[in-house]
């Protein structure tokens, strides 16, 4: 919150309303659209909500089938604001580095395998509590157990192909953004 400043409004400029109590309520990022109120409104907003970023890839699946905007489409509509995203063909030491953790796992060659056979879709989503929220909206991993509505529900193949990834906790997301992301390319 900028010191001393005011929403524009007329209660704000009355000082009937501490700085923290604009009663804009348009996207994060938004300036406030009251006369002489040059306060980001994420400054308004950051107070009461927990805004995170989370990390998200669409899967090699969706991109052949042009879902992309489809898929923003849903991301959008569930408040999430995608500050940064790039189409990219992953090489195979590229996802084997970002799959590590799942090394030891009978899946894991299947899962480099199909991360690399296409281009894929990864973006910075952000967010009141982005991760948690992303999670949801992607929905179970098996498109059979997804609820409706859900991305993997509306566009997965298979539970191998199930078109999105979303990071599961902050450290996963803050490692996933950095190996994919440069900070100039968060643009939110």
């Amino acid at each position: 919150m900028v010191q001393g400043a005011r929403c524009g409004t007329a209660a704000g400029k009355a000082g009937l309303l501490a700085p923290s109590a604009c009663v804009y309520t348009g996207a994060i990022g938004d300036i406030c659209p009251a006369p002489a109120c040059s306060i980001l409104h994420w400054q308004h907003k950051r107070e009461t909500m927990t805004i995170e970023r989370t990390f998200s890839i669409l899967k090699p699946d969706a991109t052949e089938r042009n879902l992309t905007g489809a898929i923003n489409a849903v991301i959008e509509k569930a408040g999430l604001k995608i500050v940064a995203q790039k189409r990219v063909w992953w090489t195979k030491a590229e996802a084997q580095a970002f799959y590590a953790e799942h090394k030891a796992r009978p899946f894991y060659g299947e899962l480099v395998e199909f991360m690399t056979s296409g281009p894929i879709v990864v973006q910075v989503l952000e967010g009141d509590n982005a991760i948690a929220k992303y999670r949801d909206v992607m929905g179970a991993t098996d498109p059979k157990e997804a609820k409706d509505g859900t991305i993997r529900k509306l566009f997965a193949k298979s539970k191998g192909e199930n078109s999105s990834h979303g990071s599961d906790s902050a450290a996963a997301a803050e490692r996933e953004i950095a190996m994919n992301f440069r900070l100039d390319e968060i643009v939110g």
